[in-house]
């Protein structure tokens, strides 16, 4: 759980759109917008050209790429991903 700022649970980030082919993560750990923008720019680090968007009120990052290299960068940020089949 984020602890460096209040959490504002509705607000969404998303990179790019996602097709239908997508990977879809539940980070249960992602709660507010500060968490939202530690994945995206470790996302967008990690895999620079992959498509992404992140769900913030389910908790749900969509990746359109590396599955195994998307869920370690999210680890390596201090988040929890699990693939979910939607």
């Amino acid at each position: 759980m984020c602890e460096e700022h209040d959490h504002h649970p509705s607000v969404a980030a998303s990179s790019a759109s996602v097709s239908a082919t997508g990977t879809t993560l539940y980070v249960s750990d992602m709660t507010c917008s500060h968490c939202a923008g530690v994945i995206t720019s470790a996302l967008e680090q990690t895999l620079p050209n992959a498509k992404f968007s992140i769900d913030l009120s389910k908790a749900r990052v969509t990746v359109d790429g590396d599955a195994a290299l998307a869920m370690e960068a999210i680890r390596t940020a201090g988040y929890s991903p699990e693939r979910i089949a939607i």
